[in-house]
């Protein structure tokens, strides 16, 4: 078969490839303008994870933001539970999770609230939850990320719930400053 650049443009086919001609410019652009469409309408996700710091947040359901997640108020379609307040290290916390039962195999969203306890608190980098004993032998831990950036303190993610629960199973929470120190504190989960 003679594939020169005189080519017809009818699409011709052999015992070899399918061969479709040279592409010229009209072709080049229309397929870089069909290719933008196609990804233009994937992913139309509602919110921003901030910067590569911070976007572990990765959870598989629908996810309406605009909900309170405060203390007493409503969570993922429903209440949530207050699980407390405490100072650890350099920060003030307060955690909430969704009302709802805490079984084995299943998963929990929960809500930090990360505040300085004094002046002279670091910033915080990232954020990091699980469920089960403070060694997190058998757990998962979650890396959170801030969902609003109206609400810049409040950390947020899924957790997974180890299969089997070990005796004692409580929330526990890794705050990691700029400066790499690690503040380890923990909550009942109350449920």
């Amino acid at each position: 078969m003679n594939r020169d650049a005189s080519w017809s443009g009818e699409i011709a086919a052999s015992n070899g490839p399918l061969f479709l001609g040279p592409i010229g410019p009209g072709r080049a652009l229309a397929a870089i303008a069909l290719a933008g469409a196609l990804l233009a309408g994937c992913g139309a996700h509602d919110h921003d994870h901030g910067d590569s710091a911070r976007t572990a947040h990765d959870h598989d359901h629908d996810h309406d933001h605009d909900h309170d997640h405060a203390m007493g108020g409503h969570g993922h379609g429903g209440p949530v539970i207050a699980l407390g307040e405490q100072v650890a290290g350099a920060f003030r916390l307060k955690a909430t999770r969704d009302e709802g039962p805490i079984e084995a195999g299943g998963e929990a969203p929960i809500d930090l609230w990360v505040d300085p306890a004094g002046a002279a608190a670091p910033r915080v980098s990232a954020v990091r939850f699980w469920i089960g004993d403070e060694a997190g032998a058998d757990s998962v831990r979650a890396r959170a990320s801030i969902e609003d950036m109206d609400d810049p303190t409040r950390w947020h993610t899924h957790v997974e719930i180890p299969d089997p629960m070990p005796a004692g199973t409580r929330l526990w929470v890794e705050i990691t400053s700029e400066g790499g120190d690690r503040t380890v504190a923990s909550f009942d989960l109350r449920g």
